[in-house]
């Protein structure tokens, strides 16, 4: 008989927070495309948007969709307005007439060429500033049909960084858990939601993945063996093993940023407590001794330190332990209930769930200042995470009865939705760079 979970939010995150309720469960693990891409929804701009014009890539068929993907990335960002150039054919040694784009009130101009040989596609790209009328970036990709999305993102990630001096996150990946009636599906996906593929689908529970440094793994919780336990799967063969499969509760799995350990909550003792454990599964070691619960860690960037959730002040709040050990300071101050924090790659900011007024909502905290802003509206959002270059959060929210992924700007002003058509959607985690 399976056991019924509780649908009140409020319980749902106790529970699992507190790491309560057993599924029985057997996974079947394979590696194959998802039925269905994430519908993106965009709403709001950045504070500066640089007008740019994107021209179709002359020389193939093809050409018309590689601009395509680049327009939509960098639309989604938020900070770059489209100056139309749909039809325009330019070739990389087409000479630019930089007052006449300036004229049409574009600040920049990409365009590029594609040729294709014997199944292999050449795109050359070239980026330039009308004001200045200068160059600022010229490079050249190979790939087959397959890879031409792939490499669209890179011109995107490319294009962003030149204009904007931050790294691009469009040829980056995110990970999430699909509900499908009674299956679970572990997923991976391009950053826009496209490309999406079924890393593990289960009868029963998946929580909190975690991307290794390199991206060429995930950890994460399965329930399948009647209890949760972490295990680490590499997603170009598949293969995985339980890292943490100890007496009670193996949850909350967390990386190093070198990616030879990982910060696991276990009850193995009686209560959840803080451990660390070499990324083959060896070298147990607890963090301290807590006569609460202590669950959720979470690296921070110099691999010196763990973020964590626990109730030992009396209310879930956010404290920081070094990861020899010693003793934890208190974070978060602000309201009564406080979990699953996320810090920024530069360390400066962290990110979390909070409950205020009923609502679950995301919060966004300066690691400095202490000063705190709510990022989200609630009532039902969770499982924050930065994206790498530290510019956007993803996490998971319920809006209109679906539950969907969403994505805010740092700054708040931009909003994007992603949602699944044909299940729920939740679990996200933002990969890294791996280029």
């Amino acid at each position: 008989m399976r056991t019924a979970l509780p649908t009140d939010p409020a319980v749902v995150r106790l529970l699992r927070l507190w790491f309560m309720g057993i599924l029985l469960a057997t996974a079947a693990l394979l590696v194959s495309p998802a039925h269905a891409q994430l519908r993106v929804d965009m709403s709001g701009v950045g504070a500066t948007q640089y007008p740019i014009a994107i021209a179709d890539f002359s020389g193939d068929p093809q050409g018309m969709a590689v601009a395509e993907v680049i327009r939509a990335d960098l639309t989604r960002s938020g900070q770059f307005r489209l100056i139309n150039a749909t039809g325009v054919n330019l070739s990389v040694e087409t000479s630019i007439n930089h007052d006449e784009w300036r004229g049409r009130g574009a600040d920049y101009l990409a365009y590029g060429s594609i040729t294709q040989s014997g199944g292999q596609y050449n795109i050359s790209y070239r980026l330039v500033d009308a004001l200045r009328q200068t160059e600022l970036d010229g490079v050249a990709f190979t790939g087959t049909e397959k890879e031409l999305r792939r490499i669209s993102h890179q011109i995107a990630d490319r294009i962003y960084e030149k204009i904007t001096g931050v790294r691009g996150v469009f040829s980056t990946r995110l990970a999430y858990v699909v509900q499908k009636s009674d299956t679970y599906e572990l997923q991976i996906a391009d950053a826009d939601g496209q490309n999406p593929q079924v890393m593990l689908r289960s009868k029963h529970s998946i929580i909190s993945p975690a991307w290794s440094p390199d991206g060429k793994k995930l950890a994460y919780v399965s329930f399948e063996s009647g209890k949760p336990v972490v295990y680490v799967q590499t997603l170009a063969s598949g293969q995985r093993f339980p890292v943490a499969n100890f007496k009670g509760n193996n949850s909350a799995p967390a990386w190093s940023p070198d990616g030879n350990q990982l910060a696991i909550a276990l009850s193995r003792d009686g209560i959840s407590q803080i451990y660390v454990i070499n990324a083959d599964g060896s070298g147990l070691r607890r963090v301290m001794r807590s006569p609460l619960i202590d669950t959720e860690p979470v690296f921070t960037p110099d691999g010196s330190s763990l973020i964590f959730t626990s109730d030992r002040g009396g209310s879930p709040q956010i404290y920081r332990v070094p990861v020899s050990g010693g003793e934890a300071s208190r974070i978060t101050f602000n309201g009564s209930y406080n979990i699953s924090p996320a810090i920024s790659p530069d360390a400066n900011n962290l990110v979390y769930v909070t409950r205020r007024d009923g609502a679950f909502r995301i919060a966004l905290q300066n690691m400095g200042s202490g000063a705190e802003q709510l990022m989200t509206a609630g009532p039902d959002d969770e499982s924050p995470s930065f994206a790498p270059n530290g510019m956007q959060i993803l996490y998971s929210s319920v809006q209109g009865g679906r539950s969907v992924l969403a994505v805010v700007s740092v700054d708040g002003r931009v909003r994007q939705t992603l949602s699944a058509l044909d299940g729920k959607v939740r679990e996200p985690t933002w990969g890294p760079f791996t280029n």
